[in-house]
């Protein structure tokens, strides 16, 4: 899964945006799986930058609510 920074996060629409972020929630639930039966991931930055897409994420969805409303 591609990481995106915040112009690709706002060129998506919003079922777009729900889906990848599903996806992306679902690669960081993985991820912790490993860490925490002790093994490592292949790419440990990986989890921090999972995690900082997500919030990109959100962070997108709750402007576009904002705006809306």
């Amino acid at each position: 899964m591609a990481i995106f920074r915040a112009r690709d996060v706002r060129q998506l629409s919003d079922v777009e945006l729900s889906e990848q972020m599903e996806k992306l929630k679902i690669e960081l639930i993985q991820h912790y799986g490993k860490v925490s039966a002790g093994g490592s991931t292949e790419n440990p930055g990986r989890i921090r930058e999972l995690r900082r897409t997500i919030a990109r994420m959100k962070t997108e969805q709750n402007t576009r609510r904002r705006s809306v409303s």
